[in-house]
């Protein structure tokens, strides 16, 4: 995760106008993969779809190209199957199988202002422990955007996600966070998915957050794979990841990336 800024910047309604268009476009492309992640597709297939649709609206994929540690992200979207927790690269070959769970990040930039949203799909049958994960990976999620107030802490945000996802016997992956959004892809500030209640900075109206709790099934501890830039769980367990972007106002917030 690469924060560009070294401050939090307030956005005004205007911003926030044009994070709402780049939003309802990522909002699209994760509503319509709903009905195209089957088994027996590529994950190319999936970033094909992703890219087009992004494309078809005048608008650029934001993922595509972003530095990494040794080379560029090669593709419009990340996608992770299984054990895979974030930045999973889309290959012709990798197939989606039945009974996997298949996590699909998507950023679009438009007009200068950018959007990002995740989500786990199931394939298939799942197994118990796959729906249980998928469920309270997004109660999490919801959980802490209930907390994305003004004057509140974003100690609050972490604290109800760790909650919920440690009260169902999962754990909260440490080493990657969400993040402030706006004119850059990742922004002050990193938000955890783990911490204590009513420490952090302070919430403001104006604030535009990246709200993405990644849980696994096993223990929290991640490593990236050869290709650096896929990350997985290290015990091999299941990890399941939702992400919204939630803008911050004065009678509480907007979740833009919500269809």
């Amino acid at each position: 995760m690469f924060f560009k800024t070294n401050n939090i910047e307030l956005k005004t309604s205007a911003e926030i106008d044009k994070m709402r268009v780049a939003c309802r476009v990522v909002a699209e492309v994760l509503e319509q993969l709903e009905y195209i992640i089957k088994p027996g597709i590529s994950t190319k297939h999936i970033d094909k779809f992703a890219d087009g649709y992004i494309r078809s609206k005048n608008m650029f994929p934001a993922f595509l190209g972003v530095a990494g540690s040794k080379y560029p992200f090669p593709t419009a979207s990340c996608v992770s199957i299984n054990d895979e927790v974030v930045h999973g690269i889309p290959d012709k070959s990798r197939i989606v199988r039945d009974g996997d769970i298949v996590s699909v990040d998507i950023g679009v930039l438009y007009d200068g202002y950018y959007g990002d949203a995740a989500r786990t799909y199931p394939v298939g049958k799942m197994s118990e422990i796959a729906a249980r994960l998928l469920d309270k990976t997004e109660a999490s999620l919801y959980e802490g955007i209930k907390y994305a107030l003004n004057g509140n802490r974003l100690g609050d945000i972490s604290n109800a996600v760790q909650r919920t996802a440690e009260s169902a016997g999962f754990s909260v992956v440490r080493d990657f966070v969400g993040h402030g959004i706006g004119k850059q892809l990742h922004e002050d500030p990193p938000i955890p998915n783990y911490g204590k209640a009513g420490t952090g900075i302070k919430l403001q109206s104006g604030m535009v957050l990246a709200i993405e709790p990644m849980l696994n099934a096993g223990r929290y501890e991640v490593d990236m794979l050869d290709n650096s830039w896929t990350i997985a769980t290290r015990d091999g367990s299941l990890s399941a990841h939702f992400e919204h972007t939630v803008a911050i106002n004065d009678s509480g917030n907007e979740i833009l990336t919500k269809v």
